[in-house]
C-alpha cells in the first residue's frame, strides 16, 4: 500500500455518559465499515497530550487485543459494531477518543469527545422555619432555587433568607450543592407548600418539603355543642372550645349559667344529665385572655305526658268513661292514639258498649323524644240473649238450635234438652252456642245464659221431626199452641158433662127409691119419729 493511497478524515463528535455507568462510543457514528477492512483501532489522548493505545481488532479475528497498560486495561472492550465500551465512567473519562479504521484503500480516523454527567441525588429536610435542599455528587454542579405555592422566593434579607453552598469532592470531581431557606412564617402561611428546584444540565427536579409548623397566637375561639341531634333532657352534653392559635391553647374557662370553671389540659367540658332548667347561653374563653370568648345557646327538649285512667279499667256496659290526656313539651308535639294497634281518634265514651273494649295507647312525640301511656278497657255486663233460632238439617232427622248472646265475662250456656254436636264461639263480647237435637214430640226448649253478673232465658217451640216427616210440618208453633188450648177446653167440657150425667143418675135413683116406699092408695104406716128422720135424710141428699 502506497503512502499516497491513504486518505485521512477528521470529524469531531461528542457523546454523553452517566457517572458510574458504561460509556458507549460509536465508531463513525455507527456507520458500516468499508469493504476490504483490515483492522479497527481505538486510541485516546492522555492528560499530557500524548496519544495512548486502547485496543485493536483485526477484521478476520473475532477477539480484540487490548493494548492499554493503565486503568483502561481492565475497563475497555469492543462490540461487533466496533463501538468502544468503557465501564465505570468517571470524570477522568472526559477525553477525546479516536476510532481508526484501516482498509486496503483508506485509513480513516473518527475522534469523539466524551462528557460525563452525574445523576442528581436530591435530599430535603427542615426544622422550625428552616428548610435545606441538597443536590449531591453532581457534574456539572446543580443550581437550587426555592418556591412557595409555585412562585419563586427571592432573598430579601428579612423575611426570606436563602444561603447557598457548593462543595467539590477532590477524589471524584463531583460537586455537592446545598441551599438553606429561612422563612418568617405568618398565620396566612398555614398550608403553604414549599419546594426546592434543583437544576442540572441533564435534568431539573422539584421536591416539596414536608409541612413545617407555623406558630401564632390565638385570635378567635369557637364553642361547639358535641351532640348528634337535639339536646334531650337527661342527656350528657359535651362542650368543646376551639382556638385558632398554633399550637392550640391547653386551658380554657367555661362559663356555665353564671359559674366559671377552669379546665386545664383539655378543651372540653361535659354537662351530666342536663335538665330543662339548664337551657340557656354558655360561654368559653382563653385562660390567659378572657376577652377572647365565644358563646352558644343550648336548647333542651323535654316532654311530659299524663294520662287518666291508666292500667286496667273495668266498666259496666252502658256506663260512661272520661279520658284525660295532658302533655307538657318544649315544642309542638304530635299525638297519636291507637286501639289494639290501629290508629283511632281520641277516645270519648258517653255510653259504653262491648265494642269499646280494647287496649288504648297514647303516643306523644317530639323531635328526639317519645312518650307512651296506655290503659286497657274492659266492659262487663250480664248476658242478654239476642236471638234463638232453629233450622233443620239436610237429612230432616235433626234440628240445629242457635243461641246468640252478648255479655262479659264470657257467659256459659245451658239447654233444657239433651243435645249433641255442641259448637261455641266468643268474639268481642258476642257469644254463640249451637246444639243438635232430635225432637220426637213437639216441645218447648229453653236456652239459659249466665255469668257472674246475671243470666237471661229465652224459649223456642220446636216441632217433632216425625210430624214434619208425615207432612204435618206445616204447623207453626202458634198453631201447636192453639191445638193444645182446644184440647184443654175439650177435656174440661167432657168433665162437666160427665158430672152432669152422674148427678142425673143419682137424682133418678133417689126418686125411684121414694116410689118404692109408698104404695098407691095406702095409708102410710110408721111412727112420727121415723117420718121425721126420713125428711132429714131427704134434705141432706
Amino acid at each position: 500500500m502506497k503512502r499516497e493511497d491513504l486518505l485521512v478524515f477528521w470529524g469531531t463528535e461528542s457523546v454523553t455518559a452517566l457517572y458510574g455507568e458504561t460509556i458507549v462510543i460509536p465508531c463513525n457514528d455507527g456507520a458500516p465499515v468499508p469493504q476490504h477492512l483490515m483492522f479497527v483501532k481505538w486510541k485516546y489522548e492522555k492528560d499530557d497530550g500524548t496519544p495512548g493505545d486502547l485496543l485493536i481488532k483485526q477484521a478476520r479475528n473475532e477477539q480484540a487485543t487490548v493494548q492499554a497498560t493503565d486503568s483502561y486495561a481492565q475497563r475497555v472492550s469492543i462490540d461487533d459494531k466496533f463501538n468502544l465500551l468503557i465501564t465505570q465512567a468517571s470524570l477522568k473519562d472526559q477525553k477525546t477518543f479516536t476510532c481508526m479504521v484501516v482498509s486496503h484503500a483508506n485509513l480513516m480516523e473518527f475522534p469523539v469527545s466524551v462528557l460525563v454527567y452525574s445523576k442528581l441525588n436530591i435530599d430535603t429536610k427542615h426544622y422550625n422555619n428552616l428548610g435545606t435542599c441538597v443536590a449531591a455528587e453532581a457534574n456539572p454542579a446543580a443550581t437550587i432555587t426555592w418556591k412557595k405555592n409555585g412562585k419563586a422566593l427571592v432573598d430579601d434579607g428579612k423575611a426570606i433568607v436563602i444561603t447557598p453552598s457548593l462543595k467539590l469532592d477532590p477524589a471524584t470531581g463531583l460537586s455537592t450543592t446545598s441551599s438553606t431557606l429561612q422563612y418568617a412564617a405568618t398565620k396566612e402561611d398555614v398550608g403553604a407548600v414549599f419546594a426546592c428546584v434543583s437544576t442540572h444540565r441533564l435534568t431539573s427536579q422539584e421536591t416539596e418539603l414536608e409541612p413545617f409548623p407555623i406558630h401564632y397566637p390565638s385570635e378567635k375561639v369557637s364553642l361547639q355543642v358535641m351532640s348528634k341531634g337535639p339536646v334531650v333532657e337527661g342527656d350528657n352534653v359535651t362542650l368543646k372550645c376551639h382556638a385558632d392559635g398554633n399550637p392550640p391553647p391547653s386551658s380554657f374557662y367555661f362559663h356555665l349559667k353564671g359559674e366559671k370553671m377552669l379546665v386545664q389540659n383539655s378543651d372540653t367540658y361535659t354537662l351530666n344529665a342536663i335538665s330543662r332548667e339548664a337551657a340557656g347561653e354558655y360561654k368559653c374563653s382563653l385562660a390567659d385572655n378572657e376577652k377572647v370568648e365565644a358563646s352558644q345557646n343550648i336548647l333542651v327538649s323535654y316532654l311530659d305526658l299524663s294520662l287518666s285512667p291508666t292500667g286496667k279499667v273495668l266498666k259496666t256496659v252502658g256506663d260512661s268513661l272520661s279520658v284525660k290526656m295532658e302533655k307538657i313539651a318544649s315544642g309542638d308535639a304530635t299525638v297519636l292514639w291507637t286501639k289494639n294497634g290501629k290508629a283511632v281518634k281520641e277516645p270519648e265514651f258517653s255510653k259504653l258498649s262491648y265494642a269499646d273494649a280494647g287496649i288504648f295507647v297514647c303516643e306523644v312525640s317530639l323531635t328526639g323524644l317519645t312518650r307512651h301511656q296506655s290503659f286497657e278497657l274492659v266492659v262487663e255486663g250480664k248476658p242478654v240473649i239476642t236471638s234463638l233460632t232453629e233450622h233443620s238439617t239436610g237429612d230432616a232427622q235433626h234440628k240445629v238450635l242457635t243461641c246468640e248472646a252478648e255479655g262479659v265475662p264470657e257467659p256459659s250456656f245451658q239447654w233444657s234438652v239433651n243435645n249433641t254436636n255442641e259448637e261455641s264461639s266468643y268474639i268481642n263480647g258476642k257469644a254463640t252456642h249451637k246444639i243438635t237435637v232430635i225432637p220426637r214430640l213437639n216441645m218447648t226448649i229453653t236456652c239459659t245464659v249466665s255469668n257472674k253478673l246475671g243470666e237471661d232465658v229465652m224459649t223456642i217451640n220446636v216441632s217433632s221431626v216425625f210430624e214434619e216427616k208425615n207432612g204435618k210440618s206445616g204447623k207453626n208453633p202458634q198453631d201447636d199452641s192453639k191445638d193444645q188450648a182446644k184440647l184443654i177446653v175439650g177435656v174440661v167440657v167432657g168433665l162437666l158433662f160427665a158430672a152432669a150425667v152422674v148427678g142425673l143418675v143419682y137424682w133418678l135413683y133417689i126418686k125411684n127409691s121414694r116410689q118404692g116406699s109408698w104404695k098407691t092408695g095406702e095409708k102410710e104406716v110408721g111412727t112420727s119419729e121415723e117420718s121425721k128422720k126420713l125428711e132429714e135424710n131427704n134434705h141432706t141428699v
